[in-house]
């Protein structure tokens, strides 16, 4: 053999020798003598506070130096007292027969039964060896429950291409607060949707930034269902939330839905109208019409009308055949007194009707109140319909005219005399209950003899005048629903001059003429309108007790 074989294996001899010199290494020392475990509960409610605690003993005679742990929250679960999921920390050298303890806290996020993993490792080099050991252990906790109720609020059997409104409601009864929630709704692929309320993103995302405990929302959707009668539909809901771009399921509703033909077709008409809207202060005449669409006849069916909206007059109310029921709000026709409930034939139709009131004004107490509608549920031999009847917001503008008061200072006689000037402060109010309005403006014209001096407050409001027209207005622009009520009111303030002519000594003297305010419902896209009465020297005079020398009226 040459010579440069004998070197080949003896270098071949060296290795090996190595090699199993460190794999003695490692089976004289065994990962073993570390013991490490994670310690923690079972099960945990959806975003219940939990503790992990990562205990690790030293069972050998050794040191174990460098030692180095790793401990990873469960995914999606939200950190108590660290900034990152994964935390790292230097132990430097564990001693025989040391233990310690080292705690974690997280609050869990998933859905019910999901089973959230906790992970460590601990790494150290014995002493007198190379070799670097690791020793791993996980803690699997369950979310045992998700305490929110989350559910469709639809009939099973749906009519096809008819319009129907279904809801569907949330409530939390956890005991903390959630933030950043989504509702996304996962419509049919033949489900046409017409509108919600609230408005969504893209017709089915809805945001929910704070749901505390023991609050809860409601999503009203309207659509058409398409489909032959007998084919079945899914609707399904998701709740969760966004962190770090990830979706979190926390809660899932599905309702399957059965495309049938009705046995009755139900319709209404308010003051002879199918789509009418309604105003504050309306007087509404309510039709209800049936008609059979079954093969048999009915008989000695009953109709119930419920009336949902704090916009109704229940006082108000006038019907000739039904019985008004004040404590549930519903009016119940029957056999009795309507023909047609007691005996219906195929394909024919029957009427109910009442008359009832929306009040002027209801309480405005959030901003979530706006966008007003009234309901009414019509049930009739086991078939639902649910009508939703938007109504307008109403605008307000008030206003006064001062010679006493604190903004520009007048001057003049206190009521208007002939061949004298007289100053006086005209000051506008704007309110706004139910829905957003949009454009809004206030407009007025001045009566002769009256003219502007020029003197504004605030400087920046936006007034404009014509000289042709003698027309004033106030461009106010949009307005919130409640404000003026739940918050400040739009206000101006603007000093006129009056001086009579000679001769008006006897004459009634109009210092403004009647204001009106208008703008765009962004709810029901009608422009509406509201005005204050105008304002002369006969209201000041009763205003401030004077007669025309400016004496008091004892």
């Amino acid at each position: 053999m040459s010579k440069k074989f004998f070197i080949f294996l003896f270098i071949i001899f060296l290795i090996a020798g190595g090699f199993g010199f460190w794999h003695y290494q490692r089976k004289a020392f065994s990962k073993e003598v570390l013991r490490l475990e994670i310690l923690g509960p079972d099960t945990a409610d959806l975003a219940e506070k939990v503790e992990y605690l990562v205990k690790f003993r030293n069972n050998g005679d050794v040191n174990l130096e460098q030692a180095r742990l790793v401990f990873e929250f469960p995914e999606n679960s939200l950190a108590l007292e660290e900034k990152e999921m994964r935390q790292e920390i230097e132990l430097g050298i564990i001693y025989p027969g040391q233990e310690r303890t080292i705690s974690f806290k997280a609050r869990l996020f998933g859905r019910e039964n999901e089973r959230k993993v906790a992970k460590a490792w601990l790494s150290f080099n014995p002493r007198n060896l190379r070799a670097i050991f690791e020793s791993s252990t996980t803690k699997t906790t369950i979310i045992e429950s998700v305490p929110i109720g989350f559910e469709f609020d639809i009939p099973t059997r749906i009519a096809p291409e008819r319009e129907i409104t279904f809801r569907l409601n949330y409530f939390s009864n956890v005991n903390f607060p959630l933030s950043n929630l989504r509702i996304l709704v996962d419509y049919p692929l033949d489900f046409e949707f017409l509108r919600a309320s609230p408005v969504p993103w893209e017709k089915n995302e809805w945001p929910i930034r704070l749901l505390n405990k023991a609050e809860g929302g409601r999503i009203e959707i309207t659509g058409k269902f398409s489909g032959e009668p007998g084919q079945k539909r899914i609707l399904r809901a998701r709740l969760g939330m966004w962190r770090e771009g990830n979706f979190i399921l926390l809660k899932e509703a599905t309702r399957g839905i059965e495309i049938a033909l009705p046995r009755l077709m139900l319709f209404q008409k308010i003051n002879n109208s199918p789509q009418f809207i309604a105003s504050p202060g309306d007087f509404l005449h309510y039709e209800i019409f049936f008609k059979n669409l079954g093969n048999e006849p009915l008989k000695d069916i009953f109709l119930i009308a419920e009336l949902k909206g704090e916009a109704f007059n229940f006082q108000a109310l006038v019907t000739e055949k039904g019985r008004f029921k004040p404590g549930v709000a519903s009016i119940v026709f029957d056999a009795e007194t309507v023909p047609e409930l007691r005996f219906l034939g195929v394909q024919e139709q029957g009427k109910v009707e009442f008359w009832i009131e929306l009040k002027e004004d209801w309480p405005f107490l959030r901003a979530e109140d706006k966008n007003t509608v009234i309901k009414n549920r019509v049930l009739v031999s086991k078939t639902r319909e649910e009508f939703v009847t938007k109504v307008n917001s109403k605008l307000e503008i008030s206003q006064g005219v001062y010679f006493e008061d604190e903004v520009f200072g007048n001057f003049g006689p206190r009521l208007p005399r002939p061949g004298e000037e007289t100053t006086y402060t005209v000051m506008w109010r704007a309110k706004n209950r139910h829905n957003d309005v949009e454009n809004v403006k206030v407009r007025a014209v001045l009566p002769p003899n009256v003219r502007l001096t020029g003197r504004i407050f605030p400087e920046e409001a936006r007034i404009t005048f014509d000289s042709q027209s003698r027309e004033i207005i106030w461009e106010i622009g949009d307005m919130d629903a409640g404000q003026g009520l739940i918050t400040p009111a739009p206000n101006i303030a603007f000093q006129i001059a009056v001086s009579p002519e000679p001769g008006q000594e006897d004459e009634i003297i109009i210092l403004m003429n009647e204001v009106k305010i208008s703008g765009e419902d962004q709810w029901t896209e009608v422009i509406i309108e509201g005005k204050d009465s105008l304002v002369d020297n006969v209201y000041l005079q009763y205003r401030y007790g004077l007669d025309e020398e400016n004496n008091i009226i004892m």
